[in-house]
């Protein structure tokens, strides 16, 4: 079968690679009908070094059920499946408390561990506690929508409930990416009376506007820490979604949060320590977050997906084959495409 390989920053192949298969009783082997680049797919396309081992990059997928091991009890051959970008078995004590990217027997997906699922097919450990059945054709309309419960809506959903958006609070998104998009759409979802996007690409800050974000802030730095305070009366915002991952990032994230608010960062830090501690600190800001469990969301997110409330499946603007995945890359990290899909 194909599969997109990483070997060094900027060096992505499709290869063939040897075909996905059972191989514990847990297991479920799905054909991928729809995968997709991640932002977090960007850091190593810049930044993976040669000779590091290769990576089959990919971690989001929706597919068909091909095969199921024999201990697999909640899932037949033909279902439709969403696979959260991590996998978990559903029944240790951190996915019992809905974090299933701490899963004692978990991991994820596309690492050098476990294959990912830019590819035709791919085995999905721990099957019943990972995937999710979808009452859904394989080529239904809403596919795209359903696609984003796999990470980006998920993702967004995360931070907007680690940075405790609410009605009648004001939100502010830090990443007009495709995870800051999403989570425009869960603040919007959970009932911020104002939700500010900084973010300076039109393209994106068009698709901010529809998805729910009364403002924009542009500028960058302080400028954008000056005026999200001028557009709060200097207080700064209830709730900050940080969906980048950088120290400045962080740094604008806590500059515009108001005393007692609260920061939820999905972006994978790539920082070693978070930065404006004494700022924080003294204004008593609640920062949380992390890998997003978006198991943990689907149940609670695919309702209104199916139901079309919700339409994060928007923030693909681009489309492509398997042989194509390089291309795509290159136009993520140019900024010429939000978010790609990926059709095998």
């Amino acid at each position: 079968m194909r599969a997109t390989v990483m070997y060094r920053a900027g060096d992505v192949r499709i290869e063939h690679v040897p075909d996905a298969r059972l191989i514990e009783p847990t297991d479920a082997l799905v054909a991928v009908s729809r995968a997709c680049i991640c932002g977090s797919d960007l850091w190593p396309y810049k930044l993976m070094k040669p000779g590091e081992p290769p990576r089959r990059m990919g971690h989001e997928a929706i597919g068909v059920v091909e095969a199921v091991g024999s201990g697999v009890r909640t899932l037949k051959v033909g279902d439709v499946v969403v696979m959260p970008f991590a996998y978990s078995d559903g029944t240790c004590a951190f996915c019992h408390e809905g974090l299933h990217t701490s899963c004692v027997h978990g991991g994820f997906f596309g690492t050098v561990e476990l294959p990912g699922a830019q590819a035709e097919a791919l085995r999905i450990p721990q099957a019943d506690g990972t995937l999710v059945a979808l009452p859904v054709g394989a080529d239904d309309a809403l596919m795209a929508s359903l696609l984003t419960l796999s990470d980006v809506m998920g993702t967004g959903h995360h931070a907007a409930r680690s940075a405790k958006v609410g009605r009648g609070k004001t939100a502010a998104v830090v990443g007009d990416g495709a995870v800051g998009l999403c989570g425009v759409i869960a603040a919007r979802r959970l009932g911020a009376e104002r939700t500010i996007i900084l973010g300076s690409h039109p393209d994106r800050i068009a698709l901010a506007k529809a998805f729910g974000a009364t403002d924009v802030v542009s500028e960058r730095g302080e400028e954008a820490v000056a005026r999200v305070r001028e557009l709060t009366g200097g207080f700064g915002v209830h709730s900050v979604l940080e969906c980048v991952g950088t120290d400045q990032a962080m740094l604008a994230a806590i500059g515009i949060a108001r005393p007692g608010g609260a920061v939820g960062r999905v972006g994978v830090p790539h920082y070693e320590t978070i930065p404006a501690s004494q700022p924080a600190f003294y204004n008593n800001l609640t920062i949380s977050g992390g890998p997003a469990p978006v198991r943990a969301y689907i149940a609670e997110l695919l309702p209104d997906v199916l139901e079309g409330r919700i339409q994060p499946g928007r923030v693909f603007d681009r489309v492509i084959s398997l042989d194509e995945v390089p291309d795509g890359y290159r136009a993520m990290n140019d900024r010429q495409a939000i978010k790609v899909m990926v059709k095998p």
